[in-house]
């Protein structure tokens, strides 16, 4: 038995560390194509910058950058709490009175047609050039994907459950609490995930359109000093709080989910 679970372990390892190599085979390759085009004088580097010559601005001009760093994190985080916060207020008083959410589902989709880089401006007249107008764009980026993806998982009760916790007397607050709540949080972490993915660059968005810090104002300052190199960085900062984001909402996904931490095991 042992000699047959060592097997089945290591041929389970095998097959993640293979899956993990095939996840940076595409970046890899980018990187290489990147480099090859750039090192052998294909593009110019005042036009596109090497790699390592975007580390190298990343790692010498860091002390420059972590201010901006640290205001566009303070603002995608209090932007997704917000978003969530809301979202999941809205949702459950949605799920719970139809009637609500006849009258205000149309108007929550109206947000969303309305061009993001129109609203922010307004809210920077509104709200003036501080961190709140940067909250709110992050927050109304992040706002529909969680609302609809919550109030689908509320709504995606197995119909049996619901009549077997009838018979054994449940009340509606324990179907809400027993059910409906368990079978939404798989929905809703898929919803922050989709969140996690726009919302750096929400916040970024928001430092274009009035910010005076940031990582978008960085950006903008360096492509006006036409230094494509620290544009570059930028991107780069911006690509990796978007992994980072999006890994803590999967990590807080295990957490919260520990019925769906299932381990495929190959038999051969």
């Amino acid at each position: 038995m042992a000699l047959f679970d060592n097997g089945t372990v290591s041929h389970t390892e095998s097959a993640r560390s293979g899956s993990a190599g095939v996840t940076l085979l595409a970046p890899l390759a980018l990187l290489l194509v990147w480099g090859g085009v750039t090192v052998g004088g294909v593009v110019p580097p005042y036009i596109l910058p090497s790699p390592i010559q975007v580390l190298l601005v990343l790692v010498g001009r860091f002390p420059v950058m972590l201010p901006h760093i640290l205001s566009t994190l303070e603002a995608t985080v209090l932007g997704i709490v917000v978003a969530l916060a809301t979202a999941s207020v809205l949702g459950v008083i949605m799920a719970i009175v139809p009637a609500v959410r006849r009258a205000l589902y149309p108007l929550i989709i109206v947000t969303q047609t309305v061009p993001l880089i129109a609203l922010a401006p307004l809210f920077i007249l509104w709200f003036g050039f501080g961190l709140l107008p940067r909250i709110l764009v992050v927050g109304l980026v992040c706002f529909f994907p969680i609302l609809v993806s919550l109030m689908e998982g509320l709504s995606s009760v197995d119909s049996d459950q619901i009549d077997l916790l009838r018979s054994m007397g449940a009340s509606r607050l324990d179907l809400f609490l027993r059910a409906q709540v368990p079978a939404s949080v798989p929905h809703l972490f898929a919803g922050l995930r989709i969140s996690a993915t726009y919302s750096v660059m929400g916040a970024v968005i928001g430092e274009w359109l009035g910010g005076s810090e940031g990582i978008g104002v960085y950006m903008l300052r360096s492509q006006k000093a036409f230094a494509l190199d620290r544009v570059f960085a930028a991107i780069l900062v911006v690509v990796l709080f978007s992994f980072l984001v999006f890994g803590i909402v999967v990590g807080l996904q295990y957490l919260a989910t520990p019925w769906m931490r299932t381990e495929k095991r190959i038999i051969r």
